[in-house]
């Protein structure tokens, strides 16, 4: 058997309501004064009171940074470092989406140590260590709370990552109730965003590629398969919430052994560029990059066998060409069953855009590597002007 290595978080947490029981489940590892990472609108929703309060009923001295942004850049990262400092904090809560939580990662790790985050920039380069940390996801999407990555965005559109198990969290809780309230297409494309971080995980060209990434990431797609559309049309539905988020961690822990390709690569500069969601670059771009791929038998065969997990009645008797071009049409027709836009001109992306982001994905060569088919800058512009 191939070598590999995999990493996780230590103390994974599912259940409902934990969240405002994070004093006995957390505190003793959070410490005194935590620093709680969130954005405006989960404070403006109330989903962080009850954690809140816990905790501060259980004597913690909580200090409150809410303005993490979408698509999170430098500025914040380095304004919430600086207050995680001011207090003395001695742990950090990220308590959002993947960008409160990809903060909160690189805040312990800044806050923690005198680590230099020019020089963390990349695979393996962060040293530590980092205050203590804890991740609560309310998105069953980006499934951060499980993985060694945190993306920030710097000089306007790049994004750069710190990738290490340093920045694992110590604790990841899972409460699905805190999706609940989740919008009908903020549901839809952080679900297919988990999606494509299984798909990708499984077919991925990296060295690390692993058999438990792949029974995870398979294990993900069956439980997003069968609630995405449940999730999205009923959104009170607690048990299709709770596979979701369980789906998402699953393929968060896979794509963080058995790293994402070119999906992720292109949707970056949609992202960067447009503000587009991370979850909607994703799933703009995915139907297309499969297609490219399957001309790489191996990638299509692999593919074939991932199709019925998400759709048990697509037609598997077909060739793995054959097959995956029917998993990618349908997974375009899900996306508009799901009240998604499917085409890069739906999120007003001039066509004209197309070259400068072809240019800016070849930028994503640590994410290029692991596709199994290479990736030209003329591939990328025509997967760019397919997706169009």
């Amino acid at each position: 058997m191939t070598p590999f290595a995999f990493n996780t978080t230590p103390s994974i947490i599912f259940e409902d309501g934990a969240a405002v029981d994070m004093a006995k489940r957390c505190g003793r590892a959070l410490g005194e004064r935590v620093l709680f990472v969130t954005d405006a609108g989960i404070m403006k929703l109330g989903l962080a009171d009850g954690a809140i309060a816990n905790l501060r009923d259980a004597g913690h001295t909580v200090t409150i940074f809410d303005a993490v942004e979408a698509d999170p850049s430098r500025v914040t990262l380095d304004t919430t470092t600086a207050a995680a400092r001011n207090v003395g904090a001695t742990g950090i809560v990220g308590f959002g989406g993947g960008s409160s939580m990809d903060v909160a990662k690189l805040v312990a790790l800044l806050a923690g140590s005198a680590e230099n985050l020019d020089e963390a920039w990349g695979v393996g380069n962060a040293k530590g260590p980092r205050l203590p940390l804890v991740l609560v996801p309310t998105t069953a999407g980006t499934g951060s709370e499980v993985t060694p990555v945190s993306i920030i965005t710097v000089e306007g559109e790049t994004k750069l990552g710190v990738v290490s198990p340093i920045i694992l969290p110590d604790i990841a809780l899972l409460d699905a109730t805190l999706t609940l309230g989740l919008p009908p297409a903020v549901t839809a494309a952080t679900g297919i965003d988990a999606m494509v971080h299984a798909i990708e995980a499984i077919a991925s060209a990296s060295a690390n590629n692993n058999p438990i990434s792949q029974v995870l990431g398979r294990e993900a797609l069956v439980l997003l398969g069968a609630n995405i559309e449940t999730a999205v049309k009923n959104g009170a539905n607690a048990a299709a919430r709770g596979a979701m988020l369980l789906g998402s961690m699953l393929a968060g822990q896979a794509f963080a052994n058995s790293p994402v390709a070119a999906v992720h690569a292109l949707a970056y500069p949609i992202g960067g560029r447009f503000h587009i969601p991370h979850g909607l670059s994703n799933a703009l771009v995915l139907p297309h990059v499969l297609r490219f791929n399957a001309a790489n038998g191996e990638a299509a065969k692999i593919y074939a066998s991932l199709a019925p997990l998400v759709f048990p009645d697509i037609d598997t008797g077909e060739s793995s060409q054959a097959i995956t071009a029917a998993f990618a049409e349908r997974l375009v027709a899900l996306a508009i069953d799901l009240g998604l836009p499917t085409r890069l001109r739906d999120v007003d992306i001039p066509q004209d855009a197309c070259e400068g982001m072809a240019e800016a994905a070849m930028a994503q060569q640590r994410l290029l590597v692991n596709n199994p088919r290479k990736v030209t800058q003329a591939d990328a512009l025509a997967i760019y002007r397919a997706a169009w």
